[in-house]
């Protein structure tokens, strides 16, 4: 399995226009293949929206993509350039502890960390992690681990689900006052960490 997230960066107040019309748009397209969520920010980078779609393979995914513009009856991709001022779009492997993203009502808030790993060092970071989410899942589910193999590359993602931005706030001092949370292990592992809260949209399979 591999996720691609596509992150544009919008124009000032144009995400409720983009998601209307994606949204209208993906009503067709999902017939083909189906979003794992989609998020705009809240706290963060504003006027960001993320969409990650799902497929088996790279293979899969030319052929879904290449079928989705080719085909008119699946009116891909919405008429949103008018909206938009950058695209990224980046592929990601799960970490062995989260092979797919969960569906259903999780948040309504969602914190997506991002972590620059030192080259070569993923594995260590997941061996770590893997001896450590046992306890601190039991204060909130994590909803994906999952590491870039292109676009940024050594980037690694982390996506939490809290009921409120007070839960998360109580959520992490419990984990570090009970030294369940962070992981423990060498913190070289790391270089640059940076976080956002993220809300799902009405047609996001992840609420």
């Amino acid at each position: 399995m591999i996720y691609e997230v596509r992150t544009y960066r919008l124009q000032p107040r144009g995400v409720p226009e983009f998601i209307k019309v994606f949204g209208k748009a993906y009503e067709k397209r999902r017939n083909l293949s189906k979003l794992s969520a989609f998020f705009h920010t809240e706290i963060g980078m504003l006027n960001e929206v993320i969409h990650i779609w799902p497929y088996k393979d790279a293979n899969e995914r030319q052929k879904k993509r290449h079928r989705s513009i080719s085909d008119k009856k699946y009116g891909w991709p919405p008429k949103v350039m008018h909206l938009q001022e950058n695209m990224k779009s980046e592929i990601f492997y799960p970490a062995p502890f989260t092979p797919e993203f969960p569906k259903g009502k999780l948040g309504p808030i969602f914190e997506w960390r991002e972590y620059q790993i030192i080259p070569g060092m993923i594995n260590e970071v997941y061996k770590n992690w893997a001896k450590a989410l046992p306890e601190r899942e039991k204060l909130s589910p994590l909803v994906m681990a999952m590491h870039t193999d292109s676009g940024e590359l050594n980037k690694f993602v982390h996506i939490w689900s809290y009921k409120s931005l007070n839960h998360r706030a109580e959520v992490r001092a419990e984990a570090a006052a009970a030294g369940i949370w962070p992981p423990h292990g060498r913190r070289e592992t790391l270089q640059v960490q940076t976080n956002k809260i993220v809300i799902p949209s009405n047609f996001s399979p992840l609420q």
